[in-house]
């Protein structure tokens, strides 16, 4: 689940050949073989084959891939704008490859026969251009399926931009580990299905690379997920509360809500306004309610039942009360709390001034916080980093670190972040979460795991999983209502 940058890759690759057993070239030899396998499995029957090599390592691996296909008696044409530099192992592939490479420019594509991108890969550090950008416009225009070794050819590994121009291929067969490219958009829709190869590099080489940057899958924080035990009750579970708008927006909170029951967590309030106090106990059964419209029922409250994780934001509304709030709540002694989940409006509410936010989020006492801004949200507190074209993962990181808490940047490849610099990219989103209460179902599963007691970091990472999960279990006609009721049958099949 490591996720390295193209200078990590090539580091690794470096000490791989100095261990061994492999030296550089046979390293690519097998990731040759492992593409051209992959190549066989799917697309024999094609007319036939057009590689198109660079001058680097990437076309290296196209050359042994051509010469593959040819040993197996396939039609294979070889196209290279550029000949391999003298002595690298792309020359050593170029030499032991059979097939003469004519001139990228006299390329023609053909929608019967396969193009196998091996221009650019995860090296590429300019916008594409000339020969290349225009066999890139000829494949599109042809139809020609295309199968990327490492990342399709315009694709920058950092960050998914498009880089001038770049391929969209149906395949992508990647080595050692995915790069940020292969999940974030739009490059992880432009890798269509990915294959991540074993080519014979020790996974012990990770340690010295020290990655911190994850595939958000299970196996990051499944040990921290809670489990309930013989012994279990209702308040080592953990309370949250979850503050309800008013009258007319008390359904984001409700979800939210019911998302943090859901989610394990033992007691669930919703405090409420006066004037939605009926509102909301028409639709309230296992939820408590409780009226908290002025400071001193707040703390009355926080003194009386001192939960575990507190939701603010969702339908709440933006002005002076949710500021004073969410800073009277990062006020509070954190040692009963798991932490305190910041969304939608209690985000948006201090676009004008969030160096106080970020000020009271760093006090000696306060709780652990987590900040679920989309794009729109994230801009109107980070002005100056949502104008920045680039990663988004140096995004969510450096806002993570301004902030003092965790960052979930939203999105159909989400970013967590913490403070500490560890990141992580969900990988199992769904169009299907494009429906409106999502996020506060999302706010309300991160705050049930922290009550529970995960940490901060974890928590959200597994709650961004649950949710997107819970999502893709449910398919079409999703509505945000559906997400807590399959939360059990998710979680059931972690802890069993």
């Amino acid at each position: 689940m490591e996720v390295l940058t193209p200078e990590e890759m090539s580091a690794i690759d470096r000490r791989a050949a100095e261990a061994g057993p492999f030296d550089g070239y046979h390293l690519m030899r097998n990731a040759g073989a492992v593409a051209a396998a992959e190549i066989l499995v799917r697309f024999a029957d094609a007319a036939g084959f057009d590689v198109l090599c660079g001058p680097g390592n990437n076309g290296g691996d196209g050359y042994v891939v051509a010469r593959l296909l040819a040993e197996r008696g396939l039609d294979v044409r070889l196209l290279a704008a550029v000949p391999p530099r003298k002595g690298s192992d792309a020359a050593r592939a170029a030499d032991d490859c059979p097939l003469a490479a004519r001139p990228l420019d006299a390329f023609r594509p053909a929608p019967d026969r396969i193009v196998v991108d091996a221009l650019f890969g995860a090296g590429l550090s300019r916008p594409v251009s000339g020969a290349e950008a225009a066999a890139i416009a000829g494949v599109a225009a042809a139809g020609a399926r295309v199968v990327a070794l490492d990342l399709p050819s315009g694709i920058s590994s950092d960050s998914g931009q498009v880089m001038g121009a770049a391929f969209d291929a149906a395949l992508t067969v990647t080595f050692f580990r995915k790069k940020p490219g292969h999940l974030l958009y739009p490059g992880r829709a432009r890798c269509g299905e990915t294959v991540l190869a074993d080519i014979g590099i020790a996974g012990a080489l990770l340690e010295a690379a020290g990655t911190t940057l994850w595939e958000n899958l299970p196996a990051l924080w499944r040990s921290a997920l809670p489990t309930a035990g013989p012994d279990t009750h209702k308040y080592n579970r953990g309370h949250v509360a979850v503050f309800s708008g008013g009258p007319t927006s008390t359904g984001a909170a409700r979800l939210a809500a019911r998302a943090a029951a859901r989610s394990g967590a033992g007691a669930v309030t919703l405090l409420s306004p006066a004037s939605a106090l009926m509102v909301n106990a028409m639709h309230l059964t296992a939820i408590m309610l409780r009226r908290a419209e002025t400071v001193t029922e707040v703390e009355q409250f926080l003194a009386d039942r001192r939960p575990a994780a507190i939701v603010l934001g969702p339908g709440f509304g933006v002005g002076d009360w949710v500021r004073t709030l969410a800073l009277l709540l990062l006020r509070q002694a954190a040692a009963e709390r798991g932490g305190l989940v910041l969304d939608a409006d209690a985000i948006s509410a201090f676009a004008a001034n969030p160096g106080e936010l970020f000020d009271a989020a760093r006090g000696e006492t306060a709780p652990p916080l987590v900040l679920t801004p989309h794009e729109g949200e994230f801009a109107r507190l980070f002005p100056d980093l949502a104008e920045r074209e680039g990663s988004k993962i140096v995004r969510a990181r450096r806002a993570a670190e301004r902030a003092g808490g965790v960052m979930v940047l939203k999105g159909a490849d989400t970013v967590i972040a913490s403070p500490d610099g560890r990141a992580a990219i969900n990988g199992n989103g769904t169009a299907f979460l494009a429906t409106a209460g999502s996020g506060d179902v999302l706010a309300g599963i991160i705050a049930g795991l922290l009550a529970q007691g995960m940490p901060a970091f974890e928590a959200s990472c597994a709650g961004v999983w649950l949710h997107a999960e819970a999502a893709r279990l449910f398919g079409p006609g999703l509505i945000a209502e559906d997400l807590p009721e399959l939360l059990p049958e998710v979680l059931a099949g972690l802890i069993d």
